[in-house]
C-alpha cells in the first residue's frame, strides 16, 4: 500500500487507487475522520417530543440521539456498557433507554439507573457506568452529530452554508420533511463522494439533468471553502420541460460538507435534500436522502422533481460501481484530475489526505 508519506496531491494524480478497496484505509478513515467529524444524523420531525430517541451511525459509530426531559436534543453511542450491546434501533419514544440484552437501563441523561442483580455485586458504581456522550446539535431542522467531544461547534462546521442558501432565497424553517430514499452501492464511499464532487460528467451521463440545468463549464461554477465543496448551476429553459423551474429559488445550489454530509438544492419552488455518505465496507456504501419542501408546494411539483433525482440517482449508481471495479482490478496505480473541472475533487482529496495525516 502507499503510504500517507509516499503521496502528495502536488500534481495531478489521483489518490492511489489502492486506498479504495484497502480494508487498513478504511480502518484510518473511521478512526481519524468520522469519529471526529460533524454528519448529518436526522431531522427534528423525527425528535419532536420529551422521550423521543433516533438510533443511526456516525460512520460506523452506532449512535443514538435523543429529546431529553428539558426537550434538549442529546447523543450518546448507542452501545450498553455493560457487554457491548446495540440498545436503540429505528425510531420513537420511550420512558428510559433499555438494553434489550440484561434491560441495562439508562435515563435520557445517559446515566445508568438500574442493572439488575448489580445490588449483589460488592463496589459496582453505577454513576461511572452511563452511555458514552456525544456532540448533538441541530441547524434548522438538521440534526448532525459528531463522536469527537472536543470538536468545534457546528456552526464552525457550517461556514458559510446558511448565509449560500439565505442569499438564494431559501428559508430552512419554512420547510417539513417530506421522505426518505435510501440505497447501498457496490463501492468504496470515496467513489461516492468524488462522483458528486464534479459535473464533468453530467452532459454525457446525467441527460435529464443537464436538460434541466445549464452544466456548460463557462456557466456551472464551482466553489472551495474550508470543509464546504459547492456546485452552482442556473436551469436552463426554464427546467428545460423536465420539471418547473419558476419560483423563489434562482438557481440550484450542490454542497458537500466534508467528510460526507451533501445538500441539494434545486432551482423554483423551495425544497432542499440532505443526507450522508456512509462507509459499510471498502466496497459498499449506504446513503440515504431526507427531501424537505416549503408547504405551498404542491405534489406535482414534487413528483417532478423526484423523478429527476431518481433518475441522476439511478445513472450515477451505475458509474460508481464501475469506477470501483475498475479502481479494484489493481492494474492501474492511480488516475489523474483535471485542475479546472475537477478541481473539488481535488479539494475532497487534499482535506482527506490532511485528515488522516493528522
Amino acid at each position: 500500500m502507499t503510504t500517507l508519506a509516499d503521496h502528495t496531491l502536488a500534481d495531478n494524480r489521483t489518490l492511489p487507487w489502492s486506498w479504495y478497496s484497502d480494508p487498513a484505509v478504511l480502518e484510518l478513515e473511521q478512526s481519524r475522520v468520522f469519529a471526529r467529524a460533524w454528519q448529518y444524523a436526522g431531522h427534528t420531525g423525527q425528535l419532536q417530543e420529551p422521550g423521543s430517541f433516533l438510533a443511526t451511525h456516525a460512520g460506523r459509530l452506532p449512535i443514538v440521539v435523543v429529546r431529553n426531559r428539558e426537550s434538549e436534543l442529546a447523543g450518546f453511542v448507542n452501545v450498553c456498557r455493560h457487554r457491548g450491546s446495540v440498545i436503540c434501533v429505528g425510531e420513537g419514544r420511550r420512558e428510559t433507554i433499555q438494553c434489550p440484552y440484561h434491560a441495562w437501563t439508562y435515563g435520557f441523561d445517559g446515566q445508568l439507573l438500574n442493572a439488575p442483580r448489580s445490588d449483589r455485586e460488592p463496589g459496582f458504581d453505577a454513576s461511572q457506568l452511563g452511555l458514552v456522550p456525544i456532540q448533538v446539535e441541530a441547524w434548522g431542522p438538521f440534526v448532525f452529530a459528531n463522536p469527537d467531544p472536543d470538536a468545534t461547534p457546528l456552526a464552525d462546521h457550517l461556514g458559510e452554508l446558511p448565509e449560500l442558501l439565505k442569499a438564494d432565497g431559501l428559508d430552512i424553517d419554512t420547510l417539513a420533511f417530506s421522505r426518505r430514499a435510501e440505497g447501498e452501492y457496490d463501492a468504496n464511499w470515496k467513489v461516492c463522494s468524488e462522483n458528486y464532487l464534479e459535473c464533468y460528467h453530467c452532459a454525457i451521463a446525467h441527460p435529464s439533468f443537464s436538460k434541466a440545468i445549464d452544466v456548460a463549464p463557462d456557466v456551472y461554477s464551482l466553489e472551495a471553502r474550508p470543509g464546504l465543496l459547492s456546485q452552482f448551476g442556473s436551469p436552463r429553459n426554464g427546467g428545460g420541460g423536465v420539471y418547473d423551474a419558476d419560483g423563489e429559488i434562482a438557481r440550484g445550489q450542490f454542497h458537500f460538507l466534508f467528510p460526507n454530509t451533501t445538500i441539494n438544492v434545486m432551482p423554483g419552488k423551495p425544497n432542499l435534500s440532505i443526507g450522508p455518505i456512509i462507509p459499510h465496507a471498502p466496497g459498499r456504501t449506504y446513503r440515504y436522502l431526507d427531501y424537505f419542501f416549503g408547504a405551498e408546494v404542491d405534489d406535482e411539483w414534487i413528483a417532478d422533481y423526484i423523478a429527476l433525482d431518481d433518475q441522476v440517482g439511478a445513472e450515477d449508481r451505475v458509474l460508481v460501481e464501475r469506477v470501483h471495479a475498475g479502481m479494484a482490478a489493481g492494474a492501474v496505480e492511480h488516475g489523474v484530475l483535471l485542475a479546472r473541472s475537477e478541481q473539488l475533487l481535488a479539494e475532497f482529496q487534499s482535506l482527506l489526505t490532511d485528515a488522516l495525516a493528522s
